[in-house]
């Protein structure tokens, strides 16, 4: 969670998953073109750790649609459920417990 896009956002969330799955050999990364999944930094990392990088068309919701299904979810039922939200804190700690 960050109060801005950055790539050291999108870089620490790669950096967890490729720790926690080991194994990359024929994984493709999708995503959205949003400018820290196309910046320089983080286009060498995925071809550091040999993942082929899949960029959707703009307008096209087809190559990112688990993302955003999993991006509606999370703010249907834990953001806007559980809100208002007085600081980025709260959603924080709020994104970390067990549902109920």
């Amino acid at each position: 969670m960050s109060r801005s896009l950055r790539t050291d956002l999108v870089l620490d969330a790669l950096e967890q998953a490729l720790w926690a799955r080991r194994e990359t050999a024929g994984l493709i990364h999708h995503s959205d073109r949003g400018s820290q999944y196309l910046s320089i930094r983080y286009t060498e990392r995925l071809a550091q750790a040999n993942i082929g990088a899949s960029v959707g068309s703009i307008g096209d919701s087809y190559d990112n649609a688990m993302a955003e299904t999993m991006n509606g979810l999370y703010k249907t039922e834990a953001i806007r459920h559980r809100g208002p939200w007085c600081s980025i804190e709260e959603v924080e700690f709020a994104t970390w417990e067990r549902g109920d």
